[in-house]
This record gives C-alpha cells, structure tokens and sequence, in this order.
C-alpha cells in the first residue's frame, strides 16, 4: 500500500513541517492586521455555512485490555501497542448555530498504522508484530464553539463522535488463522481545540484533534494464542489537522 521508509520519513518530518506551516500564516496575519479590527472576519460572517478541505497528519495506535488467558500464558509475557504514521485528506462542510457555535461534517479519508507487538519468554526475548495497515473513510460530526474574534483569529474548541470504515480489511481476511484479525467498523468520541485566522480569501483553522474509540475492535479467534490473550482493543488516535475555508 505504502512502503515503511515512507512512513518514516513523514513521521520524522511531520510534526516540523505543519509546525513551520502554522507559524508562517500566523506571522503573515499579524503583519497584515497591524493596525487591528476584524476586517476579514465580518466578510465571513454573512455566510450561514461554507465549504473546504482538510489536510492532516495523525498518529494512530490501539488500547490493549488483556484477558484472564495472558495471567495463565506460559509464552507471552508482554502486550503493548506501538503508535504509527498516517495521513488524512477530507472534506469540511461548516453550518453556523449563531455567533459562537457550529455544526460541522468532515467527511475523510484517512490513512493509518497501528501496531500490536507479543513479548514471549525466553532469553531471546522473542517477540511478534501485528502491524494494521488501514485506508479508513471517516465521517466526524462535531459541534464547535468559537471564542469572540480579535484581530481576525479567534480560538475555539471541538468535541462530537466519528464512525470509520477500513476498506483495507479485506486483504487481512485471507490471513485470519495467522494474524489478530481487526474489525473494519469503529465509532469514537472526538474533542480537540485550534485557532482561526481570517484571511481576505478563505480562512486557515490549525486543528489539534484527540480520538478515544469506544467499540472493541478485536475479531476473537479462540484458535490463535495471541487472540486469545486479549479482552478487547480500543483505537487512540491524535491528529494534527489544517483547514481550509471559504
């Protein structure tokens, strides 16, 4: 799907770029609304609803919750989850609810990696990897609240639910005696916060976003000892998003 050096190499570099990104549009808003006033902002808030895209990098891992068979395992004596690199891109469909609150509709694709890592006994220290490559369609509704804008920016914060698809799951059906298998369905509970900056053309929103599932994602296989080990898995995932309105 894609190789790992890829991943690496966004992961490393990630964080940096949408840093240096978020500072660069900052410092050209404040140089521009040197002399004050919300001239940006009062264009924009004749609009009920507008539209943009979404541009992000996330860092998705799973919530390992062990069964009563891992106390009795004589193999496995470590479970834990290793966060990997992904990528979104989606759709932002804003509607207005008065002057501080909106309804908004991120329709996503998102691209993710999680992995799941078996410590086994031994002097080896002998160990498996589980990595979930996932292509996931995501469809977030959030409600927003907005602080009063100064300057043209504001802050506001983030919270609602999101439903997620892998369209990938497939290929890891043919490996299901072999692999934990992982369910293509999740629902999760989303909140997050970020700032807005009003430009003449359209309005850039940097976006720092936490996801917390709440559905097990865990396929059971009472056939596979790394299955059975585990109760259930909940997926985690932290986002970094840049939006772009108008």
């Amino acid at each position: 799907m894609y190789t790992t050096n890829s991943w690496r190499l966004f992961h490393l570099y990630g964080y940096k770029i949408a840093l240096a990104f978020i500072l660069l549009l900052a410092s050209q808003s404040s140089f521009a609304q040197v002399n004050g006033g919300n001239y940006n902002f009062f264009d924009f808030q004749q609009k009920p609803y507008y539209f943009g895209i979404t541009l992000g990098y996330n860092t998705s891992s799973f919530k390992p919750f062990r069964s009563k068979n891992f106390l009795e395992s004589d193999s496995i004596r470590i479970i834990e989850s290793v966060s990997g690199p992904g990528f979104n891109l989606g759709i932002v469909t804003n509607l207005k609810m008065g002057d501080h609150f909106d309804f908004r509709f991120l329709p996503t694709l998102s691209f993710a990696e999680r992995n799941i890592e078996f410590t086994r006994n031994g002097r080896l220290g002998n160990f498996t990897q589980r990595r979930v490559e996932s292509v996931l369609v995501e469809m977030p509704f959030h409600i927003r609240y907005k602080s009063t804008p100064y300057n043209d920016f504001r802050l506001f914060v983030i919270a609602g639910v999101k439903y997620s698809f892998d369209v990938a799951s497939d290929s890891d059906s043919r490996q299901a005696e072999t692999l934990v298998r992982i369910a293509p369905n999740d629902f999760a509970l989303e909140y997050g916060a970020g700032i807005q900056f009003f430009f003449p053309f359209f309005i850039f929103s940097p976006e720092l976003k936490v996801s917390h599932g709440i559905g097990n994602t865990l396929i059971y296989n009472n056939n596979l000892e790394e299955s059975t080990v585990l109760e259930k898995l909940l997926s985690r995932t932290f986002t970094i998003s840049l939006h772009f309105e108008g």
